[in-house]
């Protein structure tokens, strides 16, 4: 589901490394030397054992047929995938819950004034692409958890549909109220275009694909290139998942068969309008047929046409109904227990679900996991055993709304609550450079791992790969930190993968990684994300999915095995420096627009209404935001910055001579702390109107989706303008990071006496 490449997801960012750039010869970070030596002879014969030829095998394999949630083939390659794990050594089993998964049954959408025009809503074979007819068994294209409805109303074009884009229009006195809009896809999720749409009036939507980001602006498009051709449709789910993710019935609770289910009428994440989504080529006589003031500059894609606004002429015929039903998932749950610390999990998962055949979006990265559980399962036969409990998880569902991944952490949460240390995501792996994005007490720990992994094609460390490329981009500002600063910064998570129940809802440190950046191209979510246009377009031979598999799995290995874990608390209070820095600016920002826009209504640079029998009011002005009171931010972040000091110092003393104190089995309470110390960043009450969101350093944006926002219950009452609530967010973060910093004090002081 993340890799909408070009614009969804705004917030990954590359952190890589490689084995060039690491002293192989210094301890691992959580290693006495005799045991990073240890580690390190392992993890150099793991590495050696990923086999591209069985990558693209399986991926012939599983990506063979349509596998989308309720089809044959989902439950026939979830069997498959259990064998495979079953055969590597892992003790494997399938859990299945049962979720609401609408289907389509009516979709229209017809240009009915002032010409005729009727959509194909349908991609078309590609002679040279031999899983592309499998029509019969391709699902529609079509937006899951879009409302039924079959309306018709003017058509008005709104750019990318989110807040800002309508705040423009109420400038240009354009109102969508009892209208049909019609968004392209970019600058956010899909799901808030709807959703932004319903809340100024409007009755229904549509997203097109223009081809400015996703087609023949970019390249060649599909076959003779890997870009989105005309009649190419970016399917996907609508839920509000910015509200609570996993099944719309069940919400906090695991879609067991025996579960408290909401009717489907009162589910608070189902879209309230109709919206379909649809190819530009379906798209551009609905434009064309659009009169109205001039988009602005901004605003334009690369259709052969001036982009106009309307309302009108153009009326629009809209009409989607679904089949409500629930269907089972499978998701497949594989274990090797830990030979010493079995009651401490390192959690690791990818989906194997698809909205098609799926090669790239799930399975470039599903291959990479079955190639990593492979290895680890020859590395048992050679007498490896991991100190921790890992898991590796197969999860059913993901596209329409991370469903698989989500119900079985709300069933398991207690479990996972007590026992999981980490959790590592993948979803779509390509050519390129390793984007990391992920909890930055692992920040530290994901760069050393990146050091130690080899460029497939550069022969340099991936870390230093990255490093140029950031430096090389950076602004002059930017770049002396990137030549100084000893770890490159990793973003923070959002959602739109399978990390979000761990992350954001269980409080449970993760990373989600990929290789991307040099494989462009526009096959997002439709019929031609197959074994043909990823063999032929992206990472063509698979020397990236065994990089993939060679960096997920040193990391897995390492946390598996770590005397003392790995978890690292200078640069995430640095971090938290730099969030709380940004707030301050977006105060500032905010402060100044009002101002701005208050002189702008004085000034009578808003127009008059588009509409002739309306009288035009101008908007009034706002109270300019007030100055808050950013002091318990503060404290927290020079406490946190303290007890971070205080704990490197700990740290440092134990790894003298060699870590041998290390060995200490007072080191197990440390752990334990450790353990606790993403959990503290939650709260149980949850964010302001969204209490299924515990993380109160990381979330979902309300109206980006996908995107973070960081210290949400500040970021996002400043960006509201809810100004007492931003004061009482403060507050409540403050506090947070207050316990947070006592945690950390408490593993330092537990550190000292290991040394005393």
């Amino acid at each position: 589901m993340h890799r909408w490449k070009l614009s969804v997801i705004l917030c990954v960012l590359t952190v890589a490394g490689g084995a060039t750039a690491a002293d192989e010869t210094a301890p691992l970070q959580g290693f006495s030397a005799e045991a990073s030596r240890l580690e390190r002879g392992w993890e150099e014969k793991f590495r050696a054992l990923p086999d591209k030829a069985k990558m693209r095998k399986h991926m012939q394999r599983l990506s063979a047929h349509p596998h989308n949630v309720g089809t044959p083939f989902d439950k026939e390659n979830a069997e498959w995938i259990l064998a495979q794990f079953k055969a590597y050594g892992w003790d494997a089993h399938i859990e299945t819950f049962d979720v609401l998964f609408p289907t389509p049954k009516v979709r229209v959408v017809e240009l009915v004034a002032p010409t005729k025009f009727v959509a194909k809503l349908e991609e078309p074979t590609v002679a040279a692409d031999p899983t592309s007819n499998q029509h019969a068994e391709q699902l529609p294209t079509y937006n899951a958890y879009s409302a039924d409805g079959d309306v018709t109303a003017p058509l008005v074009y709104v750019n990318y549909g989110v807040p800002e884009d309508y705040a423009q229009l109420e400038r240009l006195g354009i109102s969508v109220k009892g209208a049909i809009v019609i968004a392209r896809y970019g600058e956010s999720w899909r799901g808030i275009k709807p959703k932004v749409a319903a809340e100024h009036g409007a009755v229904g939507c549509l997203i097109y694909s223009d081809p400015r980001e996703d087609g023949y602006f970019e390249g060649e498009t599909f076959p003779e290139g890997a870009w989105r051709p005309r009649e190419g449709v970016q399917r996907g789910s609508v839920m509000d998942m910015p509200l609570y993710p996993g099944d719309p019935l069940t919400p906090g609770a695991g879609a067991t068969k025996d579960a408290k289910r909401l009717p489907v009428k009162e589910a608070p994440t189902l879209t309230k309008i109709p919206v379909l989504p649809i190819s530009y080529g379906d798209a551009q006589p609905l434009l064309t047929a659009l009169k109205g003031p001039m988009a602005p500059e901004k605003w334009r894609g690369s259709l052969p046409f001036p982009y106009r606004l309307g309302p009108g002429p153009a009326q629009i015929h809209l009409k989607v109904e679904s089949n409500w039903d629930l269907k089972t998932l499978y998701d497949v749950i594989a274990k090797i227990p830990g030979a010493a610390y079995p009651d401490e999990w390192i959690i690791r998962g990818n989906h194997h679900d698809a909205w098609v055949n799926g090669a790239e979006d799930p399975i470039s990265a599903l291959v990479d996991e079955l190639e990593e559980a492979r290895a680890l399962g020859e590395l048992l036969k050679q007498g490896w055993k991991p100190q921790r409990t890992v898991i590796y998880c197969a999860w059913d569902g993901e596209e329409p709304g991370l469903l698989g991944s989500t119900e079985w952490a709300e069933e398991h949460a207690e479990e996972l609550r007590q026992h999981a240390v980490a959790y590592i995501n993948t979803d779509s792996n390509g050519r390129g450079y390793l984007d990391v994005g992920g909890s930055h007490t692992l920040e530290k720990f994901i760069n050393e791992v990146a050091k130690d992994i080899e460029d497939p094609e550069k022969h340099i460390s991936v870390w230093k790969r990255s490093e140029l490329k950031q430096i090389r981009e950076a602004s002059p500002e930017d770049r002396k930190e990137l030549r100084t600063r000893p770890d490159l910064r990793i973003e923070a998570l959002g959602s739109g993968s399978d990390y979000t129940v761990f992350v954001d809802h269980l409080g449970i440190a993760s990373l989600s990684v990929g290789y991307e950046g040099e494989d462009g191209g526009g096959i997002y979510h439709s019929i031609y994300d197959d074994f043909y246009w990823y063999t032929h377009f992206s990472d063509t031979d698979f020397v990236y999915g065994r990089a993939l598999a060679q960096t997920v799995g040193t990391a897995v290995m390492r946390l598996a095995d770590a005397e003392l874990l790995p978890f690292d608390f200078s640069d995430f209070a640095d971090t938290i420096h730099r969030y709380d820095e940004q707030l301050k600016k977006l105060l500032k920002k905010k402060q100044e627009q009002v101002l701005e826009r208050n002189q702008e209504i004085a000034e009578g640079v808003f127009t008059a209404t588009s509409d002739p029998k309306q009288t035009y009011v101008p908007p009034p002005s706002e109270p300019v935001p007030p100055f808050l009171n950013f002091a318990p931010l503060d404290n927290a972040a020079t406490a946190l910055n303290a007890s971070a000091e205080r704990y490197q110092k700990a740290l440092a003393k134990v790894e003298m001579n060699g870590g041998v104190a290390l060995a200490n089995p007072s080191v197990r309470a440390v752990n334990a702390l450790l353990i606790e110390s993403e959990r503290k960043l939650t709260s149980p009450e949850g964010l302001p109107g969204r209490p299924w969101f515990k993380h109160e350093i990381y979330a979902p944006g309300r109206y980006t989706g996908y995107g973070v926002k960081t210290l949400p219950p500040i970021r996002e009452a400043i960006e509201q303008k809810k100004w007492q609530q931003a004061e009482e967010g403060i507050v409540e973060v403050g506090k947070i990071l207050e316990g947070e910093a006592a945690l950390i004090n408490s593993a330092a002081e537990e550190l000292e006496k290991v040394v005393q």
